[in-house]
């Protein structure tokens, strides 16, 4: 059980909470939530420890241990990932060397009656006995079971370390933290490191997990399949509700309209009755029930309604200049990286007004595209850029990309062309930064408040491609509905790279799919495309994509010969076969993968093994026909 009581943090004098009381329990599942810079990940670091509050304190009991996984962080080197993620289990293998350090020292000494001897033979008892509580049989097991869970390959496992980007490393640590089992997790933004599948697997975890967790989440989605309590932190006070966050907005609402509805009939009980008062008061005959008004009157415990954070961004992208219609031109676009084929042979076609949503799993090339199309990184192929286009970029890592040392005003001052300080100051309060806050370091903020910043960059110029890359992590619900609201009003061209369906709704008409190094272009908008596909929503897509999609190609003349038209049938039929078998294997690998993430699989190890053995085998039968499946396309 944890404690928080009477937590109070000041900023330069400014709190950020004050005299915060709540506890948590062994399982609950709590969401804290709250606009950017709240003070959610603040709380955090002081119950995990990592920061002191201004006044209060967290209690936690002896021995209790605590897991937590911040936003930002700097990670370890030189090892493999497997090897990185089985750090996890130190105190496990300190044990084990123990117990065969002092198995061996037994078997050489021959002093059996001395007391170091019966010391040597004591704790190797104590080492066995915790050995058998927290377990160690399944170290090699768990920790792959983990990585696969967190959407590494197996032959990412292998791999250095070093060689991933920082949301794969954030990854590693958090499968470090499940595998240690804590009493508490405490994550900050676990899901911005994550894509839909790997997401839906966190879900599982977190829900049957046997300890506590406390999740900082925009993720409404997320927040309601983990937690059943919701902690809200607004104008430096918080909310507690034994109820996931949506059902939580609905009685938070429900509880305002009925103190507003009991505030405005007491408000019309006083009225009146300072009305009776005023009107009596001079008459003789009135003083009896004059008093017992204003003793009535004296003795109203008057209510009042909560106050309520309505502080939110405002503001809208400039208008787009003008550009030629054709956007962007591409053929024949391949790139690779480290001998891995990331996109290979994509032909597309951009124009003026077309608004594209980039989905489908990580790692599949969508931010590669992404950075192509901006000039940020090289590849073979050809990709034009039309007349007039002028392109804002809004990275995926956006935020970290910004300079810790500027203040938020010089953030801007240091990009800004023909520009007032007065003009920055008046962008800088459409995100929520105005008076002294506009002089903090960019160190000091939180990830929402890194976020917006990187938000109002764009307003700078005036363009007319936008291609943003995960534009909504970090960003409170508000601001995300409201980025969305000025995504909609803009009037040029846009690319977004995003699995938050409910963010795509409204905003795209026209959807690249993703999928082993091919893309594939539908019209229309996102539930379109998943109507075209048969699926009910992104979570289906990226768990399963049953369907092998291809490259755009150009159009097949329109006359062909019979034989032609026979060897064409031939090769459908080639196809459709592979494809049926691809759709059997992907089913296999599926209830392979739902077998591995049941725990109680590695209390035998020797079966575990042979699982994740035709586990192994039904991955590179899957490869083998997805290669045979594009030779066939090719041919």
């Amino acid at each position: 059980m944890i404690t928080v009581g009477n937590l109070s943090v000041l900023f330069g004098g400014i709190p950020l909470f004050e005299e915060i009381s709540f506890m948590i329990q062994s399982r609950d599942r709590v969401g804290l939530t709250g606009k950017n810079g709240a003070g959610k990940s603040t709380l955090l670091k002081i119950i995990a420890k990592h920061q002191e509050p201004t006044k209060g304190n967290v209690s936690i009991p002896q021995g209790y241990r605590i897991g937590y996984l911040p936003q930002e962080m700097s990670h370890a080197s030189g090892r493999t990932v497997f090897e990185e993620a089985k750090t996890a289990f130190a105190e496990i293998m300190s044990l084990q060397k123990e117990v065969e350090d002092i198995s061996h020292q037994l078997t050489i000494r021959t002093d059996y009656e001395s007391d170091s001897y019966h010391e040597l033979i004591e704790r190797l008892n104590e080492a066995g006995q915790r050995l058998s509580i927290i377990g160690g049989n399944t170290i090699e097991g768990e920790t792959e079971k983990m990585l696969l869970g967190l959407g590494f390959r197996a032959e990412d496992l292998t791999r250095q370390l070093d060689e991933f980007s920082g949301g794969w490393k954030m990854r590693v640590e958090l499968a470090k933290i499940l595998l240690q089992m804590p009493d508490a997790v405490l994550l900050d933004e676990p899901t911005n490191h994550l894509d839909i599948e790997s997401i839906q697997w966190l879900e599982g975890f977190l829900s049957n997990y046997p300890g506590a967790v406390v999740l900082v989440s925009h993720d409404r989605a997320f927040l309601d399949a983990v937690t059943n309590r919701t902690i809200e932190i607004t104008l430096g006070k918080i909310e507690d509700y034994k109820a996931s966050y949506s059902r939580y907005v609905v009685l938070r609402q429900e509880r305002r309209d009925q103190q507003m509805a009991a505030y405005i009939n007491q408000k019309k009980k006083i009225e009146d009755t300072e009305k009776f008062i005023d009107r009596f008061r001079a008459k003789a005959s009135k003083a009896v029930q004059v008093q017992s008004r204003i003793k009535q009157l004296d003795k109203i415990d008057r209510l009042e309604v909560e106050d309520e954070d309505n502080a939110a961004m405002h503001f809208r992208f400039p208008d787009a200049p003008r550009s030629g219609k054709v956007v962007v031109t591409a053929e024949n676009i391949h790139k690779t990286y480290d001998k891995k084929e990331i996109l290979r042979g994509l032909d597309f076609l951009v124009e003026r007004g077309d608004k594209i949503a980039f989905v489908g799993r990580n790692g599949e090339g969508k931010t590669t595209l992404s950075k192509i199309i901006t000039g940020k990184l090289d590849f073979t192929g050809k990709l034009e850029i039309g007349h007039n286009v002028k392109v804002g970029y809004y990275a995926q890592n956006q935020a970290e990309l910004l300079d810790m040392n500027c203040s938020v005003l010089e953030t801007l001052e240091n990009v800004a062309r023909n520009t007032t300080t007065a003009q920055l100051r008046n962008i800088l309060g459409s995100f929520l930064f105005s008076g002294e806050t506009v002089d903090k370091k960019v160190r000091v903020l939180s990830g929402g408040e890194k976020g917006r910043l990187a938000l109002a960059k764009l307003l700078l110029e005036p363009v007319n491609l936008l291609v943003l890359d995960e534009p909504t992590n970090h960003l409170d619900m508000r601001s995300k509905d409201i980025l969305k609201e000025a995504l909609r009003k803009y009037n040029g061209t846009m690319i977004l790279v995003s699995h938050d369906r409910e963010f795509l709704d409204g905003l795209c008409n026209k959807v690249y799919e993703f999928n082993k190094g091919l893309v594939r272009e539908f019209p229309g908008g996102i539930f379109e495309f998943l109507q075209s596909r048969k699926l009910e929503s992104l979570v289906e897509l990226e768990t399963v994509q049953k369907q092998i999609v291809k490259p755009a190609a150009l159009p097949m003349p329109a006359k062909v010969n019979a034989e032609q038209d026979k060897i064409a049938k031939q090769q459908q039929t080639k196809v459709r076969n592979c494809e049926e078998r691809i759709a059997a294997l992907e089913a296999k690998v599926k209830l392979a993968e739902e077998k591995l993430s049941d725990v109680n699989i590695y209390n035998d190890q020797q079966k575990a093994n042979l699982l994740l053995k035709e586990y192994e085998q039904l991955k590179g039968s899957l490869e083998t026909e997805v290669q045979l499946w594009e030779s066939l396309l090719s041919a």
